[in-house]
């Protein structure tokens, strides 16, 4: 178990730290004779480097040939004597706020310039019987201090003839609605790919938006017919206070309770041609809720969220895995709320409406260097109790930035078992929960350093 690393230092202590861990990977690197494989687990699998799934040589946004071998339950493989496909990776971050906040920026933490142990993932991606594959993630978290389960999607699938329609498909159990998708236009594997937990953040979120992960548990199934048509049914169901407990999930107080299954759906027209690649999409859920655990209400909320997709790939060169390529991600959802517990216990409202927009482009130059930018839009009703805010306006919009560089990952790399991934990455808000005055005092640095390797 790593340890975690919490000290009250400014740029001029976290900065040398960040490089200097860079460097002493990439000198042991040098010292040591593996084969030719590659990170996460899954390229140790496939004897691929980085590059041939991921762009810009680093997970998780996935190019054709990435999104085709999760579609296949992760079991594609180079033939060569079959190990356990075990992975371990390493997020270190310093972050720094436009303003400082009170009381710190979490517990443990100063109130800006933060040095910090994001994680510590290990993880067993990959293979595990034919046509059975699996992607369990067990994560440290060094800013709450905490194990848990992280993102799970164990996966069955296998080729298939449908009047004459041939296609893929299969089943998934997973922890998290959106995890089980193919593209990076969905919240869980959306830009940006890792951001600061020690900067402030707006307070609305659609349910679908990452609110349910790890908190729930489904299984559904899925298929891809003629390259064409993507469908994916999912049903979940929240778990209890001792399984969240047992899974490192720690009940909050005041959480949501769901109440009965949950949903889930997915839909998506998509064709990857040579040099081109497109998906369109819509995907949704709906949940009941008691809000904040509370039942003395006797009755729910009701959640219904329905979102629509859009991604689009450009690859200059198709023969080759390290070649530059333009990628651009959409979605928007749209969230309405019926209140009928929380109006009794709380909200102004009997109904609420959450919609939230985002659109990302991203261009990797020979799968080394990415820079990306991204537009986000949050807006909706009204509502002083039900956020807790001031205004109850739950409106925040702003910019992401970001340039990342990523060293190894290709084929003529001289490092062939690990990875690292250098971020620096700029938030900035023209509005944030509701006001505009402001805003720009939560504004974030967050340069990152990635490590990836496997056993």
């Amino acid at each position: 178990m790593a340890c975690h690393i919490a000290q009250r230092s400014g740029p001029a202590r976290a900065l040398p730290a960040i490089f200097w861990t860079a460097c002493g990977l990439t000198i042991a690197a040098s010292a040591l004779n593996h084969p030719a494989e590659a990170v996460p687990a899954f390229a140790q699998q496939t004897g691929q480097p980085c590059a041939t799934c991921h762009v810009g040589a680093f997970g998780p946004q996935l190019k054709p040939y990435g999104r085709d071998f999760k579609l296949r339950a992760f079991t594609a493989s180079d033939g060569a004597p079959w190990r356990p496909p075990i992975a371990v990776t390493v997020q270190t971050s310093l972050t720094h706020t436009e303003s400082d906040q009170p009381g710190g920026a979490a517990r443990w933490f100063a109130a800006n310039n933060n040095f910090a142990l994001d994680q510590v993932s290990v993880y067993y991606a990959g293979r595990i019987a034919p046509n059975l594959g699996a992607f369990i993630q067990g994560t440290y978290d060094g800013v709450a201090r905490v194990v848990s389960i992280d993102n799970t999607d164990i996966r069955y699938a296998r080729e298939f003839e449908f009047f004459s329609i041939e296609g893929v498909g299969g089943f998934t159990l997973n922890n998290s609605p959106t995890v089980s998708d193919l593209w990076n236009s969905t919240p869980v594997w959306g830009f940006p790919y890792n951001s600061s937990a020690l900067a402030p953040t707006p307070v609305a979120a659609a349910l679908i938006d990452g609110q349910l992960g790890q908190r729930v548990v489904g299984s559904g199934a899925y298929g891809m017919f003629a390259d064409w048509l993507y469908i994916d049914l999912e049903l979940y169901r929240g778990l209890g206070r001792d399984v969240l407990n047992a899974t490192g999930i720690v009940p909050v107080s005041g959480a949501p309770k769901i109440d009965g299954l949950v949903p889930y759906w997915r839909i998506a027209l998509q064709h990857d041609f040579e040099r081109h690649s497109f998906e369109a999409g819509a995907y949704g859920m709906h949940a009941n809720i008691f809000p904040g655990g509370d039942t003395s209400a006797g009755r729910t909320d009701s959640y219904n969220d329905a979102a629509l997709d859009a991604n689009y790939q450009f690859i200059v060169n198709p023969k080759s895995v390290v070649s530059d390529m333009l990628s651009a991600h959409a979605t928007l959802i749209h969230e309405h709320q019926d209140l009928n517990a929380s109006q009794v216990l709380a909200a102004s409202n009997g109904h609420n409406d959450l919609n939230t927009f985002r659109v990302d482009a991203s261009y990797s130059f020979g799968a080394t260097i990415t820079p990306s930018v991204q537009y986000f839009r949050t807006w909706g009703t009204a509502d002083a109790n039900f956020y807790s805010l001031p205004n109850g306006s739950p409106n925040s919009a702003g910019f992401i930035s970001e340039i990342a560089y990523v060293p190894w990952g290709k084929p003529d790399s001289p490092i062939q078992w690990g990875n690292i991934r250098l971020a620096l990455q700029y938030v900035t808000y023209t509005e944030f929960n509701g006001t505009s005055h402001g805003a720009s005092k939560n504004n974030a640095v967050y340069l990152s350093l990635w490590l990836a390797t496997h056993f």
